[in-house]
């Protein structure tokens, strides 16, 4: 049972990750340091796009309309953060 708190703790881990690197990207094409026509750039925001999606539909359909500012990545790491302290605090039930 110790494994499968550690492969959760992880999983939990790579989406953080994920969504932090999402953020940042968007900032760099949005400020246009980086651009959708290149290649890699493209296949890196498209494919965390299609991964993050899921996440975020729910969240936003909950969210009232913000103005353009999306909310959404703040709320799933807020969620994240909060799935991983009820996590520690039970880790004995693993054992």
């Amino acid at each position: 049972m110790q494994s499968l708190f550690q492969i959760i703790m992880l999983i939990l881990d790579v989406a953080r990750l994920f969504i932090f690197a999402h953020f940042i990207l968007s900032w760099l094409i949005q400020f246009e340091v980086l651009n959708l026509r290149q290649p890699i750039v493209a296949q890196i925001w498209y494919g965390l796009q299609k991964l993050l999606e899921p996440i975020y539909r729910p969240i936003r359909n909950i969210l009232p309309s913000m103005g353009g500012i999306d909310l959404s990545p703040l709320v799933a790491l807020i969620g994240i953060e909060i799935i991983r302290i009820l996590l520690v605090n039970n880790a004995g039930l693993f054992l």
